[in-house]
């Protein structure tokens, strides 16, 4: 009796450590993707950079609310925990089972925080799904990833979304300069800058729908390896109200930060746009990232807006595209999935070589030390919305505004 009692608090330690972290994830991809739909208005002057995050951080919240498709694809098609016919898999206790989860985590955290360090608009999703494959792969081998839903619902979309995405905006923003070529320029950027805000609070809204629902199914998950939960109630029934609360919440207040540094690559790195630009490439990712929302496939909105962004500058004519930046963000694409992998079978093997509770509590007390470490190392070179629309500094491709006067002069 004594060492079941044991070990059951050892599962509730790891459990309550894992929803911590979940919310920690959820707060950073809220930062992390702030960029997503807000980037381009603030480029534009379409809206203030402090009440762009605040609007873009309530429309994340309601977000939040609208749907489960997504957070059931997270709990079905990454994983391979659970039986068709319920329970765990052979030879997988609860303890282990979430020791796989909370080790992944730990993967798409640090992942987040060191590219919004280089200012790299990787995908958090991407991250999130990395870090519980390395994981798993780690704990139970290649039989415990589910590798058809995860070409399926991760990899094919990852990989078409961003051209799918360019070619929209880039045929949307060619019409609309033809469609407007008499017009004053002036009278055209003002209303283009109103249809921005209207765009970009879709863009938004689209982005709670998907990404907060990735940990909400992520706390499912943790849920139903400890037996708490079911599939069957999940689709059933939906999801508990709480966890909708608190995922929305969290990911709300990341937003709300804003990720100045990622917002700043997106918006002057990439291509110096103007307000049609920006209104038909937040058009493009909002009718993207819905659909894929509705339709459960956990679609990174990373992937989508900078694809919109690049095919707004290509639709444009005239316009420059600073290729060497999307060559950094194609690379930080690429190497995000295999990265987060790395750091979350780094982070399972470290915990399970100490075991249970102290394992899990190690792993925690790493993660906050590095998270720590890579914040106060930002504060070396601050990107705030003071200086997020600094003239983008082509000598260096950096995310951090130059020290010289011409290079920090505010659009």
């Amino acid at each position: 009796m004594p060492s079941y009692s044991i070990l059951v608090s050892a599962e509730i330690f790891i459990l309550i450590l894992l929803i911590v972290t979940a919310v920690g994830f959820d707060f950073t991809n809220g930062f992390h993707d702030t960029g997503n739909a807000m980037a381009t208005s603030i480029a534009t002057g379409a809206l203030k950079p402090k009440a762009a995050v605040a609007v873009s951080a309530v429309l994340n919240l309601v977000g939040g609310f609208l749907s489960v498709e997504v957070a059931i694809t997270v709990t079905t098609s990454v994983l391979k925990i659970q039986k068709k016919s319920g329970g765990l898999v052979a030879g997988l206790s609860p303890e282990k089972a979430m020791f796989i989860i909370f080790a992944g985590l730990i993967g798409g955290i640090l992942w987040n925080l060191v590219t919004w360090l280089f200012g790299l608009p990787s995908s958090s999703s991407h991250a999130l799904f990395g870090g519980l494959i390395g994981s798993g792969l780690a704990a139970i081998g290649t039989s415990g990833i589910n590798w058809n839903g995860l070409v399926v619902k991760v990899i094919i979309p990852a990989v078409l979304s961003p051209f799918i995405a360019g070619a929209i905006a880039a045929i949307g923003t060619f019409l609309v300069y033809a469609t407007t070529k008499r017009s004053r320029k002036s009278a055209k950027d003002r209303g283009f800058r109103w249809g921005q805000v209207a765009t970009a609070s879709l863009v938004s809204l689209a982005h709670g729908t998907g990404d907060a629902q990735k940990t909400m199914g992520v706390i499912a998950l943790a849920l139903i390896a400890h037996g708490s939960l079911s599939d069957k109630s999940i689709k059933a029934d939906g999801l508990p109200v709480w966890i909708i609360v608190l995922c929305a919440g969290a990911i709300a207040l990341g937003t709300y930060i804003g990720g100045w540094r990622i917002i700043r690559t997106l918006g002057k790195g990439l291509v110096e746009i103007e307000a049609p630009q920006g209104m038909a490439a937040e058009a493009s990712s909002a009718a993207i990232i819905l659909t894929s929302s509705s339709l459960g496939m956990a679609l990174s909105t990373t992937h989508v807006a900078t694809g919109s962004i690049m095919g707004s500058g290509l639709g444009k004519p005239g316009a420059k595209v600073r290729w060497a930046v999307a060559g950094r963000m194609a690379a930080g694409w690429i190497i995000t999935l295999p990265c987060a992998a790395i750091v979350g079978a780094l982070s399972y093997f470290v915990g399970h070589l100490v075991g249970g509770a102290a394992g899990a509590g190690l792993i925690f007390v790493i993660l906050v030390g590095l998270a720590a470490f890579i914040y106060l190392r930002a504060q070396k070179q601050k990107v705030d919305a003071a200086n997020v629309n600094a003239a983008w500094d082509d000598s260096t491709n950096s995310v951090a505004p130059s020290e010289r006067p011409e290079a920090t002069r505010v659009a």
